[in-house]
């Protein structure tokens, strides 16, 4: 996927102003027009521009899509960092896909985060829903807990630049969440207008990523090391789970890979999810003598082919 430089496709500077990314995008709108202009590419041209200026003119978008830096070529290969626009607050709901008009690169960065629309009109008028991607940890959802989430929001200066201010606040997890879900926070959203009722927050949570588990849906998966010893013969070892330490049973010819399901010990909810423990055999270095010494051995003395099933001659 190409990286897009849309203050170039604009031919502005990153710090212009809102009055100066306007002006430039109507002047080249006209120019590449496809029912006037004779530019040969006055088409794609046309489709560049109008992405571009759907970025840059929003400023939640712009503060998002600049926080990827200035580094980036355009037509460079590009992969949106994992935890790229969480703590963005933007105004509206979420939606499922995007606008197949944009490219893959917009979809990628603003395909759940489309603008809706502004509400009803007249003086007493409903704020709009906000909303934003937050991370927590994986253990918050297995017990639950409270925690303070600092959000960056997008606003214009009188002058049309586009700074952020941070707002912090107190979120209840509750026990159980899953990635995608979403936390309410009623009445944190835009102002109404006249008596009309502020917007919602809605928070979209994700895991923060774990150094010991990794997540699907509700199950929870664990890969354990294990000594070749402790897979061939087998034996109990302590295991780590995200609801405290267990003593695990390891059969006796285990192979790498082979999944134990520990029912119930994922995610909690209703329906719980599993934990997976999937085993992963470790071998002592050869640089240490006395392994080297047994490994020797069992070549001498254990008859294995480990290729067997490949039937190689």
């Amino acid at each position: 996927m190409e990286y897009k430089d849309y203050y170039a496709v604009l031919n502005v500077d990153r710090k212009a102003s809102s009055d100066e990314i306007r002006r430039s995008y109507r002047k080249l709108a006209r120019k590449y027009h496809p029912d006037v202009s004779k530019e040969t590419n006055a088409e794609q041209k046309f489709k560049e521009l109008g992405e571009a200026y759907e970025v840059l003119k929003d400023p939640e978008k712009r503060a998002a899509y600049d926080q990827l830096g200035s580094n980036w070529k355009a037509s460079q290969d590009f992969h949106p960092p994992p935890d790229w626009g969480t703590g963005f607050e933007f105004h509206g709901g979420p939606q499922a896909g995007g606008r197949g008009d944009f490219s893959d690169f917009f979809e990628s960065l603003f395909g759940q985060a489309t603008r809706q629309g502004a509400g009803r009109r007249g003086f007493n008028r409903h704020g709009e829903d906000h909303h934003a991607r937050v991370l927590i940890e994986l253990e918050d959802s297995y017990h639950g807990a409270s925690r303070s989430i600092s959000l960056q929001v997008p606003e214009v200066t009188g002058d049309g630049h586009v700074i952020t201010r941070n707002r912090t606040l107190k979120v209840a997890i509750p026990k159980g969440i899953r990635q995608g879900q979403q936390i309410r926070l009623a009445g944190q959203g835009a102002k109404g207008t006249g008596s009309g009722k502020a917007g919602d927050l809605y928070l979209e949570v994700d895991f923060n990523p774990h150094r010991f588990y990794r997540v699907e849906g509700a199950d929870v998966y664990l890969d354990l090391p294990l000594a070749p010893w402790e897979a061939a013969l087998g034996a109990k070892v302590k295991v780590p789970t995200p609801s405290g330490a267990i003593d695990l049973k390891i059969p006796a010819n285990s192979p790498a890979g082979k999944r134990l399901r520990l029912k119930g010990r994922g995610i909690p909810a209703k329906n719980p999810g599993d934990l997976y423990v999937v085993m992963q055999i470790v071998l002592p270095s050869s640089n240490d003598v006395n392994a080297r010494r047994i490994y020797e051995r069992m070549q001498q003395e254990v008859e294995f082919n480990p290729r067997a099933k490949l039937e190689v001659v």
